[in-house]
């Protein structure tokens, strides 16, 4: 090995290990322990009074949501009530069947894509739509299949409501502990989730628009220093 290329590997070695120093510093200053929720029945009974906030009545009823995420990257046409999204990103569109999600239809830059690869996407689809959803419509799903809810008091005394979805969607056992105002109106949640190396990281969820059908439905989210655009937003019925 040349004097260059042992520079160069020296300053490799030291940029790594500043990188995994930092990282470390970030886990140990940031992360935090999953809490322990208790009162299931006081929790439940919260977690209703969120779904009142936030107009799940005009949700359920909701026949079509419009959004994108990841920059307008991906985008999204979701038909709830026959259970079917259309789900566009690069040159990729699927009309992804979520009930029988075999029957879902992939298109590459308009030419239907069969056998293998049909199924990757359809998998890639269905990931991408678990995860840009829920940013969506989270408070919507507290009550879901799996879910189990319960109670824990912050430091200012005040009760947040931790939810962990133990199966359904793309990542079972992720869990969220919401801050809500008095009226039940989420403020933002931190989370526990497998794609994130630290816990408790927080997103906030106070950026809500009146969608034409009367549900609240946020436009925007902050984690730090980032903001998550919803895009376009709209909720409606035809």
């Amino acid at each position: 090995m040349n004097r260059f290329l042992k520079r160069a590997f020296k300053v490799l070695l030291i940029v790594l290990g500043l990188l995994m120093l930092t990282a470390g510093i970030l886990y140990f200053s940031f992360n935090e322990s999953l809490p322990i929720g208790t009162n299931p029945n006081d929790a439940d009974a919260l977690a209703q009074k969120m779904l009142i906030a936030v107009k799940n009545s005009e949700y359920e009823s909701t026949r079509f949501l419009e959004w994108s995420f990841a920059g307008g990257r991906h985008s999204y046409k979701w038909d709830k009530e026959n259970g079917k999204v259309e789900v566009k990103w690069s040159k990729y569109l699927v009309n992804l069947n979520l009930n029988k999600t075999n029957k879902s239809i992939v298109f590459d830059n308009g030419k239907r894509v069969i056998g293998s690869e049909k199924l990757k996407l359809i998998s890639k689809a269905l990931a991408y739509f678990n995860n840009d959803s829920f940013w969506l419509v989270a408070p919507f799903k507290v009550f879901d299949s799996g879910t189990t809810r319960s109670i824990v008091t912050l430091e200012n005394g005040s009760e947040a409501l931790l939810v962990t979805y133990k199966s359904g969607g793309t990542t079972p056992g992720d869990s969220y502990l919401w801050e809500l105002q008095e009226n039940g109106f989420p403020i933002s949640f931190k989370m526990w989730v497998k794609i994130i190396p630290i816990g408790g990281l927080k997103a906030t969820w106070d950026d809500w628009q009146v969608m034409e059908n009367g549900v609240f439905l946020p436009v925007s989210h902050k984690i730090g220093p980032v903001t998550l655009d919803m895009g376009e937003v709209r909720a409606y019925n035809e």
